[in-house]
């Protein structure tokens, strides 16, 4: 199937993780324009080698989130040199495991700031370029967190659930100008992100890691994690043209993990 996104010009936030760089390698393969940003730049770099692997066209941009002086001036750089940015991926990463108490009211703040607060002002910079050319898509990728609250992990169940009341508000601001907004959920995708959490849960319970990634994976109708390529290919299908009437939502990718409805 063509998704209609050749020559789109794509920016993929923290793109050097599993999931970031799996997105931008699908997009590339349907043969949108790469702009990539992480602050890792050993990470960023294998993904600006795997994009070109593909014959992707690419450019990179190192920045921290968290730093929206930077993000901004690197944005403007984005937008100076692509003319316009047509897809938006809102990935970002995720704050350290813990409870939902106990923490100053600086590591809020950072969290807030890094997750939610730059993703809205990202957006903010590259709509009016959409809305003015009536096409764009802007993609959230969140949590299953935001639908059932993941154990010790507080800070990203709390702040990323923000993102799903501002991405559906948003939707309907920009429907009529041709912008679609969605949001994306990921259950277990098999990341290093992952193999973190299930090892840090190990270390908790004592326990052995493949243990608890095999008992995590046993609760998972389809009984295993998923992949980064499965998560990254249903990312490009709601930036295509075939998803023009797709807005507003929440897409789950879990293997029929999240039991609510």
């Amino acid at each position: 199937m063509d998704l209609g996104i050749k020559d789109k010009t794509a920016l993929v936030l923290s793109a050097g993780g599993g999931l970031g760089s799996a997105i931008a390698v699908a997009l590339a393969r349907e043969g949108a324009k790469l702009c990539l940003a992480d602050i890792n730049a050993d990470a960023l770099a294998n993904t600006v080698k795997a994009v070109e692997s593909v014959g992707g066209q690419v450019l990179s941009f190192q920045w921290d989130l968290g730093d929206l002086q930077a993000t901004e001036t690197a944005v403007s750089k984005i937008l100076e040199a692509t003319g316009g940015v047509d897809i938006l991926i809102n990935n970002t990463g995720g704050p350290a495991p813990g409870p939902a108490f106990g923490h100053s009211s600086e590591v809020w703040e950072k969290s807030f700031r890094a997750m939610v607060v730059s993703v809205i002002a990202i957006t903010d910079q590259v709509l009016p370029g959409m809305r003015r050319r009536g096409w764009g898509r802007v993609i959230t990728s969140t949590s299953s967190g935001v639908v059932a609250p993941i154990a010790n992990l507080g800070l990203s169940n709390a702040t990323r659930i923000a993102l799903l009341g501002w991405s559906k508000s948003l939707a309907r601001d920009i429907a009529a100008d041709g912008v679609t907004a969605n949001v994306v959920i990921p259950g277990r995708i098999a990341t290093a992100r992952t193999q973190f959490l299930d090892e840090a849960k190990a270390k908790r319970e004592g326990r052995e890691a493949q243990l608890v990634s095999s008992e995590s994976a046993a609760t998972i109708p389809m009984g295993r994690y998923g992949t980064p390529e499965e998560y990254a290919n249903a990312v490009a299908f709601l930036a295509s043209g075939c998803a023009s009437y797709i807005t507003g939502s929440v897409i789950r990718v879990d293997g029929g993990m999240i039991q609510s409805i």
